[in-house]
């Protein structure tokens, strides 16, 4: 699976590795991702996703059964 958030849809992102001479390399700056389990009350079962910290503040602020709701709609299989 990529590295990409299920909620938020985060993946990496190109940039460069400044040296002290000022020399630039490229790299990746990869999403801080977590594999998390979640009990879904609603469907009384548990339930596995790739989110990032920052999805994780969204489920807690909006709550997991509007946002399991929302990737439903987008055509997300959970």
């Amino acid at each position: 699976m990529a590295r990409v958030c299920q909620v938020t849809g985060k993946k990496p992102i190109v940039g460069n590795s400044v040296s002290h001479s000022n020399i630039k390399t490229k790299r990746r700056f990869l999403p801080n991702l977590q594999k998390k389990r979640f009990f879904f009350a609603e469907e009384d079962r548990w339930v596995t996703l790739k989110v990032s910290t920052d999805a994780l503040r969204t489920i807690n602020k909006n709550g997991l059964s509007t946002v399991i709701k929302q990737l439903r709609t987008e055509g997300v299989k959970i």
